[in-house]
């Protein structure tokens, strides 16, 4: 499948550059009315024209952001909710609202990236045979709390669904499960000759700890937290949507996200190897610690 964030921007989006817009504007006018040369900036000229100039960026945003809204690599909110309706995609409510609870409680909806996903896979649940993509889709739509499903044939005649959950550090409790079983065993998904088992996917946790040296300064600090949020960026990506089942952590990701500038070596303690994982395992990292050893230069 088309991993959307690695396309590159359609064409039709317009740069927003207001000093490009307002040097043509001004061009323009100068070829218009040759004798005028007054462009201080408080003539009433430049004024109008910076003014033009800015509102001429603001339609182009707006332009931008309707040419956006019916692109689903970026539509949001209402926008995704009517592209996904082409397909026959609707957004899951993931806990309804309870207004007599003290205090009410909003209903929680599926998130933007998940019915995108869900959407892009939309046209694989149209199969009737049982492919594995269509069963994966049909998992991903029984319930807003499935983070991600993979579907295997363990033996002939088998489907098995590992489901992870969206709650919590993966697990799937007995009630999803139950949900997703019962929601692929409809007649309409699943074909007579399917015999589908749901479980749970394992969850390998796991923690980074490292110590970064670096030459002594103000910057020690800094470098630290930034060290620390781009681990956390890397370990959480690694468990997008429809992406996280089976995805290795590996050392080589991490030295590179510890490895920040005013970096001169860093020591990766834990984990001691990369975490290999099959499609019915996922990872969740527990703590991120990193610590800071500074060196004269």
């Amino acid at each position: 499948m088309i991993d959307l964030t690695k396309l590159p921007p359609p064409d039709v989006l317009e740069a927003l550059d207001y000093e490009s817009i307002y040097a043509g504007k001004l061009t323009r006018f100068q070829r218009l009315y040759p004798d005028w040369s007054a462009a201080l900036e408080s003539d009433p000229v430049v004024k109008l024209l910076e003014l033009s100039a800015y509102d001429e960026m603001m339609y182009r945003a707006r332009v931008n952001d309707a040419a956006r809204s019916v692109m689903l690599a970026y539509a949001n909110g209402r926008d995704l909710d009517h592209l996904s309706a082409l397909l026959g995609t609707q957004r899951l409510l993931v806990t309804p609202a309870d207004p007599e609870a003290d205090p009410p409680v909003e209903a929680v909806s599926e998130l933007d990236d998940r019915l995108r996903y869900r959407t892009q896979m939309a046209p694989e649940g149209m199969a009737a045979a049982g492919p594995r993509d269509a069963y994966r889709f049909h998992a991903l739509s029984a319930s807003g709390r499935v983070r991600d499903a993979w579907v295997d044939r363990p033996e002939p005649g088998v489907v098995r669904v590992t489901v992870l959950s969206t709650t919590g550090e993966g697990e799937a409790d007995a009630a999803l499960l139950a949900t997703v079983g019962d929601y692929l065993s409809a007649d309409e998904r699943r074909p007579l000759n399917d015999d589908v088992r749901v479980q749970a996917a394992s969850i390998v946790r796991f923690a980074v700890e490292a110590v970064l040296h670096v030459e002594d300064g103000p910057t020690a600090s800094v470098v630290r937290e930034e060290a620390e949020r781009a681990v956390w960026r890397y370990v959480r990506a690694e468990q997008d949507y429809g992406r996280t089942l089976g995805r290795s952590i590996t050392t080589s990701a991490l030295y590179a996200a510890l490895h920040q500038p005013g970096v001169s070596r860093v020591d990766l303690l834990l984990p001691t190897a990369t975490i290999d994982l099959d499609r019915t395992e996922a990872a969740y990292c527990t703590a991120v610690t990193v610590r800071v050893e500074q060196h004269d230069d």
